[in-house]
C-alpha cells in the first residue's frame, strides 16, 4: 500500500486473542478499513500477542477491499487467536523486550489488541513498558467477549449474538420437548458459556415471558446453587406444565464455592477447566425425580454461529474498530472504545473512550436487580437490558450449494527481520 505524504508514519498491528465471536472479524474490517482511509498500513499478529512475540506478521494491504468488506459476516478469527497471558516485567523481561523489538524493528507506532478481560490486562502492560524501554507505542484494548463481564462497556461486542442465539435456541428446543413430553423427555437442560457471570444464561430469558414459559428455571454463577430448591422447582414446574427447560451457566458453584463441573485443569490464563454442568445436573434428575431428560451443550456453536448474529452487536463490533483506529492515531494511548447506552426505547448508544486501568483484571457481574426473588428467572429490569442487544438481523450472502459465502483471507505473512524466539 503506497502511503502520501500526509500519511502518518510507522504501522498499525492489529491482533485477536482469546475465543473468538461471530462478529470479531466485523471489528477486525473495521480497524483495517479505517486505517486504509486515512493511509496507515496495517500489519496483523498470527495467533494474536503469540504473532508479535514470535515475528508471525500478516500484511493485510495485500487483501482486497473486498476480502476485508466480507470480514464483517465472516465467524472465526481471520488472522488467528490464542489464550497466552503475560506475566510482569520482573517475571518475564525479556518477552517484552522481544516484543519492543519487533514492534521497532516494522515500525509500529499503533498496537490494537481485541479480547476480552485478560487482554486489556495485555494492551496496558505493553503501553506502560514502551515507555519503560524507551519506545513510542499507543496501546488500544478493543472490547470482545460473549461472557460481557467487561468492566465500563455497557454491553460486549460479541455478547449480542450470543444471546441471540441462546434465547432462538431455546425457544425452538422447548418447542420439540414439549411436542414429546407426554411419552418422552420430561426435563430439557441447556448449557450455555459463563464461568462467573450470567450473561449468557439470563438471555436465554428472552425466550418467554410468563410463568410457565420457558426457560423454567435459569442458573447463574451469581447464586449458589441449591440442590433441594432446584429439584423442587423442576418438580412442581413438571407437574404443573407437564415438562421443564432449564438453562445453567457452565459456572455455577455449590455452597462450598467449588465448580459443580470443575474437570480439574487449567487453562493458559489459570483459569480452571470445566467439564459440563449439564450432565451433573441430568444425573440429579434421573436419580432424585426419576424423569426422562436430555441435556445439549451449544459450545463452540454458541460463539461462532454468525448465521444468528445480532445486527446490533455486529454494528457495534465494527464500531469499535473503528473507533480504536482513531484514538490511536489521535495519540491517545491505555485506553478502549467502550459503548455507551444513552436510551433503551428505542435503543441508542455511542463509543467513548474509557482508560484501560478501569477494564483490565475487573469482572462485571450480573446485579442483583436482574435476578428474581427465587434466583431462577430474570426480571423486568434485566429484560430492558438485553432485549435490544439481540435486535436486528445480520444477512450473509449464500452461495448457489446453499452455504454462507466466508471469506479467506491470503494472509500472507511479512519477511522476519530478527533471530527466532520461543515464548
Amino acid at each position: 500500500m503506497k502511503r502520501s505524504s500526509r500519511s502518518p508514519a510507522g504501522r498499525l498491528l492489529y491482533a485477536q486473542s482469546g475465543g473468538v465471536t461471530a462478529v470479531i472479524n466485523a471489528t477486525a474490517a473495521g480497524v483495517i478499513e479505517a486505517a486504509r482511509a486515512k493511509g496507515v498500513q496495517v500489519y496483523a499478529a498470527r495467533n494474536g500477542i503469540l504473532g508479535a512475540l514470535r515475528e508471525e506478521l500478516i500484511d493485510t494491504s495485500k487483501e482486497t477491499a473486498a476480502a476485508i468488506a466480507a470480514l464483517r459476516h465472516t465467524p472465526g478469527g481471520a488472522f488467528g487467536s490464542c489464550r497466552y497471558k503475560l506475566k510482569s516485567l520482573e517475571a518475564n523481561r525479556a518477552e517484552y523486550e522481544r516484543l519492543i523489538e519487533v514492534l521497532r524493528a516494522h515500525d509500529i507506532r499503533w498496537f490494537l489488541y481485541n479480547g476480552g478481560n485478560d487482554s486489556a490486562d495485555t494492551a496496558l502492560k505493553i503501553s506502560q513498558i514502551g515507555k519503560a524501554l524507551g519506545y513510542d507505542i499507543r496501546c488500544i484494548g478493543v472490547p470482545k467477549t460473549v461472557d460481557n463481564d467487561l468492566a465500563v462497556t455497557d454491553c460486549c461486542p460479541g455478547f449480542g449474538s450470543v444471546a441471540k442465539y441462546t434465547a432462538v435456541a431455546t425457544l425452538e428446543a422447548s418447542l420439540d420437548v414439549a411436542s414429546m413430553a407426554d411419552t418422552s423427555t420430561k426435563v430439557f437442560i441447556l448449557e450455555v458459556m459463563g464461568r462467573h457471570a450470567g450473561w449468557i444464561a439470563a438471555a436465554a430469558g428472552l425466550a418467554g415471558n410468563s410463568a410457565d414459559a420457558p426457560p423454567h428455571l435459569i442458573l447463574f454463577p451469581e447464586r449458589v446453587f441449591d440442590e433441594a430448591a432446584f429439584l423442587a422447582k423442576v418438580k412442581a414446574t413438571v407437574e404443573r406444565v407437564g415438562w421443564c427447560t432449564v438453562v445453567a451457566s457452565e459456572g455455577i458453584r455449590n455452597a462450598e464455592g467449588q465448580f459443580l463441573a470443575e474437570a480439574g485443569g487449567r487453562d493458559a490464563f489459570g483459569h480452571a477447566q470445566l467439564g459440563g454442568v449439564a450432565p451433573v445436573l441430568a444425573a440429579l434428575v434421573k436419580e432424585k425425580l426419576g424423569y426422562k431428560y436430555h441435556w445439549a451443550l451449544p459450545d463452540y456453536l454458541q460463539r461462532s454461529a454468525r448465521h444468528l448474529a445480532s445486527k446490533t452487536d455486529a454494528d457495534q463490533a465494527y464500531a469499535v474498530g473503528k473507533a480504536g483506529v482513531e484514538y490511536a492515531l489521535a495519540g491517545q494511548n491505555a485506553v478502549m472504545p467502550v459503548i455507551v447506552r444513552t436510551a433503551d426505547v428505542p435503543y441508542r448508544w455511542k463509543i467513548e473512550s474509557a482508560p484501560l486501568s478501569k477494564v483490565a483484571n475487573r469482572e462485571k457481574k450480573m446485579p442483583a436487580s436482574f435476578l428474581t426473588r427465587d434466583g431462577f428467572g430474570i426480571t423486568a429490569a434485566a429484560r430492558r437490558y438485553l432485549a435490544p442487544l439481540i435486535q436486528g438481523e445480520a444477512p450473509l450472502p449464500y452461495g448457489k450449494d446453499g452455504l454462507p459465502k466466508y471469506v479467506q483471507l491470503k494472509n500472507l505473512a511479512v519477511a522476519k527481520q530478527l533471530p527466532a524466539f520461543k515464548p
